[in-house]
């Protein structure tokens, strides 16, 4: 018998964060000041978005849906592409790192669990969209039944290495820190729709830090970030305790998906979604 359906109340602090009075000076407030965080830093974060029963309610679902992880243990670089023995050996698609985390994919959250609540909700995609300035007919929810919402698991000694994302934006809710570790680095706007910038990307790899930007988030903040654009990474988890994000995913071309090769890399597992929607992209971007 399905759970009854959650209310949005019962996760987000909506005295704080009032999404559900569209229109409200509140509101508009709020997204003004988002905007200038993300003209400033490629970045915004809601601290304390989710309140403290929400956590709760999340960790747990986290929790139950962690055995469903694909935990995978390999190499890969920044584009979760193959290599390309054509390009020199310092080219950035040439420079592979050890990766080893998990994702529970988007269809082990059921519809009236906490957050696919949050990520249904009628406004909240308005609410991204706002802060993130697109115009409607360029934001949509990620047409992907493995990807558009998921959990990542991190655990002791894991973390996930410099790369680019698929989706144009991604917005996360951490849910559960490690002991220690864990923390999300970034460099913003490091490429573009038309420049990938294989020289800045390069740089970063080989350890400069100047322009590289470092969070560290409390559970029940929510994160909105440029992250097709912006070269990011977790650093390792230290501890017993797993680290859980919650991952929620836009894009500017109704029906993107993820690529073929990236989703056998995250999920384990491909669909015939992914395999009909193949090359559907609009910009020219190493996956």
């Amino acid at each position: 018998m399905m759970e009854p359906a959650m209310d949005l109340h019962e996760i987000v602090d909506l005295g704080r964060y009032p999404l559900d009075c569209p229109g409200s000076e509140a509101l508009r407030r709020l997204i003004s000041d988002l905007q200038k965080d993300l003209a400033e830093d490629g970045c915004a974060v809601l601290p304390g978005f989710a309140h403290a029963a929400g956590v709760a309610a999340l960790a747990a679902e986290a929790e139950r849906a962690a055995p469903a992880a694909h935990r995978s243990f390999n190499r890969t670089n920044a584009y979760f592409t193959r290599d390309d023995p054509q390009l020199p050996a310092s080219h950035p698609v040439r420079r592979f790192y050890e990766r080893s985390n998990a994702f529970v994919p988007a269809d082990n959250f059921v519809e009236t669990g906490p957050l696919r609540t949050v990520y249904d909700d009628p406004g909240f995609l308005p609410f991204i969209r706002e802060v993130l300035g697109e115009p409607e007919e360029r934001f949509f929810r990620y047409d992907d039944p493995l990807a558009d919402v998921i959990v990542n698991v991190v655990e002791k000694g894991q973390g996930f290495p410099w790369h680019f994302d698929t989706n144009t934006y991604t917005v996360t809710l951490a849910i559960q820190n490690g002991e220690g570790g864990g923390e999300f680095e970034y460099v913003p706007g490091l490429r573009s729709p038309t420049d990938e910038n294989f020289a800045g990307v390069a740089r970063v790899l080989e350890g400069d830090r100047r322009r590289v930007r470092q969070l560290e988030l409390q559970p029940g903040d929510l994160q909105i970030f440029r992250g097709r654009h912006s070269l990011h990474r977790v650093t390792g988890v230290e501890g017993e305790r797993k680290r859980y994000v919650g991952i929620f995913s836009f894009v500017e071309t109704e029906g993107i998906c993820g690529g073929v090769e990236r989703t056998k890399q995250l999920y384990g597992r491909v669909l015939p979604h992914h395999i009909e929607r193949a090359g559907r992209r609009e910009d020219q971007l190493l996956d």
